[in-house]
């Protein structure tokens, strides 16, 4: 919502009147290469301006988000822009929150796994189940011999046994099927996670409410961010960041000697794909 209204009051009164607010207007118009400018607002969409009004909203950026300075970016020559190197400022800052939405996924997947003692009763029941399956099979066999030999008070015997075994079969089914339906939190309701943006999803949802998400802000913002993020390191792959001597912003390279860590996907990589989508 701040960066909506932040948008319109530049739309209103000029990017360069509110940047110049406050500090004695020190900066009565920043540089683009400015540090306190967004360049992930520069190159693309700022994360901050993607999940507003959604579980996930990040509250206003607390850079400058400056029309007038990203339309001087568009316009600017691929020579300039290669120099400037903004991308790899939008490719960090994408990464950042990809990583944590697949921190996320990893971690409600986990809880909606079995537990220990869930795991330990369903092996118990399938042990039960094949040992009382083997006992029928024996027992029916044993059932035929003794008719053949004429040993009818003995087959009646057996038969009973099996009778007992094929009722205790079915109690162990049908705990088995309870205990699989049952378990974990996920429960009756079958939970599953989406792997874009982390939320749960119900498989007996109708197709609608499946819409519904699968259209939603928050979906689509993350979806949006993986795609750009995938052209992008495509794009960029081989290509080193920019050397950066003078540059104040946590995402600056530093100079060569400078021991400056720069983001880790110079290779094009970046984050895991999941589930076939990105």
């Amino acid at each position: 919502m701040a960066a909506e209204q932040r948008k319109l009051l530049e739309q209103l009164m000029g990017a360069d009147q509110l940047i110049g607010t406050g500090a004695g207007s020190r900066n009565a118009q920043l540089q683009i290469t400015d540090p306190k400018v967004c360049r992930s607002y520069l190159v693309g969409t700022c994360p901050h301006d993607l999940f507003t009004n959604t579980k996930q909203d990040l509250g206003p950026c607390p850079k400058v988000h400056s029309e007038g300075l990203k339309t001087e970016y568009e316009t600017a020559s691929a020579a300039e822009k290669a120099k400037w190197g903004f991308e790899f400022d939008y490719m960090r800052d994408m990464q950042k929150y990809i990583d944590d939405c697949d921190r996320r996924i990893d971690s409600a997947q986990r809880r909606l796994e079995k537990t220990p003692d869930e795991i330990r009763q369903t092996n118990n029941l399938l042990k039960q189940i094949s040992d009382l399956t083997k006992t029928i099979n024996t027992g029916l066999l044993e059932v035929s011999v003794l008719g053949e030999t004429g040993a009818v008070a003995q087959a009646l015997n057996e038969l009973h046994k099996i009778r007992t075994a094929k009722h205790q079969k079915e109690t162990c089914e049908r705990e088995l099927k309870n205990l699989q339906d049952t378990s974990g939190p996920s429960g009756h309701q079958k939970l599953q996670v989406c792997d874009v943006c982390g939320a749960y999803l119900s498989r007996l949802d109708n197709d609608r409410r499946l819409a519904d998400h699968f259209f939603g802000k928050m979906h689509m913002g993350y979806s949006d961010m993986r795609k750009t993020y995938k052209k992008l390191s495509e794009e960029l792959k081989g290509r080193p960041p920019p050397v950066r001597h003078h540059d104040d912003d946590e995402g600056g390279w530093g100079g060569r000697s400078g021991g400056g860590r720069g983001p880790r996907y110079g290779g094009g990589g970046g984050y895991r794909k999941r589930g076939g989508r990105w």
